[in-house]
């Protein structure tokens, strides 16, 4: 028989796991998610403690605040490459299209040059 108290439990403690991890790669406080969420930093805290699951409303605020998925938030385990692109895209973001643009040239300069050595 499925015990649906346990499943709920394991369910909140993964995803409080990759919400704190998401937050950290991105160098963000709990407040600063609060903030773009809608919510208050306790709630955030409590969700990364796995004390209260998000509805589904606020899961899904949750995952575009961390430039992450609701797939992901949930996995079990994240591939590194999806974390990686997903972090630097959270932090082109907030650029102008010009300022993004350039990012993105130092950045196809860096790879070529470090690929080609």
């Amino acid at each position: 028989m499925v015990d649906k108290k346990k499943d709920s439990e394991r369910l909140a403690k993964q995803l409080g796991k990759n919400v704190s991890e998401r937050r950290k790669q991105l160098g963000w406080s709990q407040e600063q998610v609060a903030e773009r969420v809608g919510v208050d930093a306790e709630t955030i805290s409590r969700f990364e403690r796995g004390a209260n699951l998000p509805s589904l409303p606020t899961l899904e605020k949750l995952s575009t605040a961390l430039h992450s998925s609701v797939g992901e938030l949930l996995a079990k385990q994240r591939p590194v490459e999806a974390s990686e692109t997903a972090a630097f895209n959270a932090w082109i973001s907030n650029l102008s299209p010009g300022d993004r643009a350039f990012v993105m040239t130092v950045v196809r300069n860096c790879c070529d040059y470090l690929g080609s050595r």
